[in-house]
């Protein structure tokens, strides 16, 4: 497979569109979740369980979108998921009540993954070819969180720009307002990115013949089940995603611990997404040069000494620098992680004509944090307010780097031997 049969620019739309379709659901609560709390008039434990209800829905996605990857073009299918939670941002900018945000919650779990993720990830490894695995996902990740930056910045500038006041004086009006343009922009960028993926995201027509399978059988199934590299990749995705949906709460210990306003904590979130896009494109160069299952194991490590920084309450309101050094080594460890953990399929011997069925299968499990996570974070926050509660879930996330670790060193130490053996 020539890695070039697929331009640069193919590239840059997966990387687009990869982040726009999240902007919605996921990116406008973890910049202004202070925001998102009041004007939905919703406690962490509520909110947690509409990132449930997505989960739930995201889980039956995964294993029946997968398969569906393997048998139509990735651009038809990434191209209608964007339009369809471009609709749902509709429907947000209504402020709906608790039962119908859960439902538009659930939406939203359906048109992201059934319809979108699996293709993102076997385009991307397409993209790769057999020797840039490591940039294309690193880039993919890195690029991904510049956008979701991006996204961050300008909701905080529309923000900023319809509160007349002061954020401390501005009433509940004037917030919900403000935030309602947010959801209109935003969901307009997620259309229009969509129309640029249908028109522009083409690939060579023999190379696409090449990755589209006419039907999927039971045999390979069984055959990508077989594989080691896919039940490591399980746990290591499942304990790499919970660090992930930690990082949300930086915006919240922003303002609970921090004392920070509703701009300032809001600014500290998207500062996290502006890390995101430097760890993706260096993990992903360095990794291509050396050994991507080993920086992999390391990234969990990075993430286990962050957390421990946060877990063991030395940050406090006065301690700002050790603050934002501590959010740097935390979202080093968790942004490289999870740069890297698509990448080492090529590594574990899993063929690029099944990348979606073994996607579809590995985020069975990988992403069951959709599910628990939101709800035990919350738990965790609301029942011991303040800086303990937050304690609480970075011990959580210690607990998650520590089991990721061993599985990415056994992943490590399983293919590395393989790769001697065959040399």
């Amino acid at each position: 497979m020539n890695q070039n049969k697929a331009p640069w620019y193919f590239l840059l739309l997966l990387i687009l569109a990869g982040e726009s379709v999240f902007i919605l659901p996921f990116v406008l609560s973890r910049v202004f979740r202070p925001t998102v709390l009041e004007v939905f008039g919703l406690d962490n434990v509520q909110l947690g369980l509409c990132f449930s209800v997505y989960g739930i829905v995201a889980l039956i996605s995964y294993l029946f979108g997968g398969p569906l990857a393997d048998k139509f073009p990735p651009r038809k299918l990434i191209a209608v998921a964007l339009w369809m939670t471009a609709l749902g941002g509709l429907v947000y900018a209504t402020f709906p009540n608790y039962n119908t945000l859960k439902i538009l919650y659930g939406y939203w779990g359906f048109t992201t993954i059934f319809l979108f993720w699996a293709p993102m990830i076997k385009a991307t490894r397409v993209w790769g070819g057999n020797t840039s695995q490591g940039k294309a996902f690193g880039f993919l990740d890195g690029g991904r969180g510049l956008v979701g930056a991006l996204f961050g910045a300008m909701g905080v500038l529309i923000f900023s720009f319809f509160i007349t006041y002061e954020v401390s004086k501005a009433n509940a009006l004037e917030i919900r307002a403000a935030f309602e343009q947010v959801i209109l922009v935003s969901s307009g960028i997620v259309a229009f990115v969509g129309l640029l993926v249908w028109f522009f995201m083409k690939m060579d027509r023999q190379l696409e013949k090449e990755i589209v399978l006419d039907k999927i059988t039971v045999s390979q199934l069984k055959e990508v089940s077989r594989l080691p590299s896919v039940w490591l990749l399980m746990i290591i995705i499942l304990c790499a995603y919970v660090g992930y949906k930690i990082t949300d709460v930086f915006s919240l210990y922003a303002q609970d611990v921090m004392l920070y306003d509703q701009v300032e904590s809001a600014q500290v979130g998207t500062f996290l997404l502006f890390i995101r896009p430097v760890i993706g494109v260096l993990i992903g160069i360095l990794a291509d040069r050396t050994q991507t299952t080993f920086w992999l194991f390391v990234s969990f490590v990075v993430s286990f000494f962050g957390a421990l920084l946060f877990a063991t309450g030395i940050i406090s309101s006065s301690a700002t620098v050790l603050f934002f050094i501590s959010i740097l080594i935390v979202a080093a460890g968790v942004y490289a992680a999870r740069s890297l953990y698509f990448a080492v399929m090529k590594e574990g011997k899993i063929p690029l004509i099944l990348t979606g069925t073994a996607v579809g299968l590995i985020s069975l499990v990988g992403y069951t944090p959709d599910i628990f996570a939101g709800p035990a974070m919350g738990y965790l926050l609301d029942s011991s307010p303040g800086l303990q509660g937050h304690q609480h879930v970075f011990w959580m996330l210690a607990v998650f780097s520590f089991i990721g670790s061993v599985a990415a060193w056994g992943y490590f130490q399983l293919y590395k031997k393989k790769k001697n053996s065959e040399s």
